[in-house]
């Protein structure tokens, strides 16, 4: 913007000038010219009137030539010629008039009795010639056939409206210069408080709810000033509003969730013994037995993940790292849930890594959960030791044959509570921990928590691919 308002305040000034000088300069060659005109025709014509007074018509060459001398005397030794029908006197012999004294202006004296004039160029040079017929004396307006012309040079007159135009033009250069300071002290004045607010405005976007712009004046940038003040302050207390809800309800959920554990055993120990003793249940009541078990076992899993998560938006989560085995790892997370028999694996040995063994079992048994549940067979279980830019790194891929993720749904995918599927059902039979939206959340921040990451894509071959990304090796400072 600074360099706009330079540009504008200077081209601003050099237009003002240009015209200025223009019209200065139209004017003053107006007025030296049209003095010029004036001063030769009146200076002919009480010339012509004082000699033509003793000069007796018709005339000689030898009294034409006196006649035009000395009328050329009287008005500034100007060239002067005088014409009496066929008898031409030029009071000086070796100038050239015949191209200076125009047809066009012979023949308006000729029909006039006024004086005309006309200017020419001669030889590249201006020349003002002034033309008259001269009258009887005595009131007599007729004309005796005598025509006087002068010529004047307008040389002197072309160099003093010259000399006045490089003056003006040589002013327009300070003008502009001056234009361009004071454009420059406009734009420090106008933009400060741009830059302040746009400033504060930088701060306000990178989280300092804060920041706050002064108010000086009361012009439209100062109106901008506390309108931007005003919405900081209501961006201020809408913010503090939801962080407050957001951890009440956090609160809440923790406290729910920690309310449900006592009765959620009790519930679960019943539920067990009813489905021990099922099969001496009459149909209906053995079907129910073990509905109400795998309902309870599903809320109890439910009620771990809330706690789960509750404990990592109280960042009260640590991380119990050990020197581990992964391959180990990943083939006793497959064992526990009985899933080694529907599961590929590709587990090199000698794969070790520093992790929380408990996390990384949780984050094994949701991704291939979800595999097991969205995908379709064969799902592959795939660990790496791969050398990235930032240093080792593990990888642990699980890729699976089904669908894939809707349209939009891998922006989404470890969305708390999200689910791609919303019209999907639950079975009594699933026990894969999933289905409340929770798994891949949980999943994802227990990657972090390893200083790691889950990315999901398309497999070559059709489904999904998860990639859980673990550094090989973790410092001190990381392990908690």
């Amino acid at each position: 913007m600074r360099i706009r308002l330079v540009v504008v305040f200077v081209a601003v000034a050099l237009i003002s000038a240009v015209t200025a000088t223009a019209l200065a300069y139209r004017d003053a060659r107006t007025a030296v010219l049209q003095r010029t005109q004036n001063t030769a025709v009146n200076d002919l014509r009480e010339q012509v009137a004082e000699v033509a007074a003793d000069f007796d018509v018709p005339p000689d060459q030898r009294s034409l030539a006196r006649f035009a001398a000395e009328v050329s005397e009287g008005i500034g030794a100007r060239i002067v010629v005088a014409r009496h029908q066929d008898l031409v006197a030029v009071s000086d012999s070796l100038a050239d008039t015949e191209s200076r004294i125009t047809a066009e202006l012979r023949a308006a004296v000729r029909a006039g009795d006024e004086a005309r004039f006309q200017r020419v160029e001669w030889r590249g040079e201006p020349y003002l010639v002034v033309g008259m017929p001269v009258t009887y004396a005595d009131g007599d307006r007729r004309t005796s056939g005598l025509e006087v012309f002068a010529i004047t040079d307008l040389r002197a007159e072309r160099d003093d409206t010259a000399a006045l135009l490089d003056s003006v033009r040589a002013g327009i250069v300070p003008v502009v210069l001056l234009a361009a300071v004071l454009a420059l002290l406009a734009a420090g004045t106008v933009l400060r408080p741009v830059r302040k607010l746009g400033r504060a405005t930088r701060e306000l976007a990178a989280g300092d709810l804060g920041s706050r712009t002064a108010v000086t004046g009361h012009d439209e940038l100062a109106d901008l000033a506390r309108t931007f003040n005003e919405t900081a302050d209501a961006l201020q207390a809408s913010d503090a509003e939801l962080r407050e809800q957001e951890a009440k309800a956090r609160r809440f959920v923790a406290d729910v969730s920690h309310e449900l554990r006592t009765p959620l055993a009790a519930m679960t120990m019943v539920a067990t013994v009813l489905e021990e003793d099922a099969d001496q249940l009459p149909p209906d009541a053995a079907r129910a037995a073990r509905t109400v078990g795998a309902e309870t076992a599903r809320l109890a899993r439910l009620v771990e993940d809330l706690m789960e998560i509750s404990r990592f938006d109280a960042k009260a989560v640590r991380l119990n790292a050990a020197e581990t085995d992964l391959a180990e790892t990943v083939r006793a997370s497959l064992a526990l849930r009985g899933w080694t028999d529907r599961v590929h694996t590709r587990l090199p040995e000698g794969v070790r890594a520093a992790v929380d063994r408990r996390r990384i079992d949780v984050i094994v048994a949701n991704l291939v959960g979800n595999a097991l549940r969205h995908g379709a067979p064969p799902v592959t279980v795939t660990l790496r030791a791969a050398r990235a830019a930032d240093g080792e790194q593990v990888t642990l891929e699980v890729a699976d044959h089904g669908p894939g993720l809707p349209p939009g749904a891998r922006e989404r995918v470890f969305d708390r509570f999200y689910k791609a599927d919303e019209s999907r059902t639950r079975g009594a039979s699933d026990d894969s921990g999933q289905g409340s939206g929770l798994g891949t959340a949980i999943a994802l921040e227990n990657a972090r928590l390893h200083g790691g990451t889950i990315d999901v894509a398309d497999g070559p071959q059709g489904g999904a691919v998860f990639t859980l990304r673990l550094p090989l090796r973790r410092t001190e400072e990381g392990m908690e």
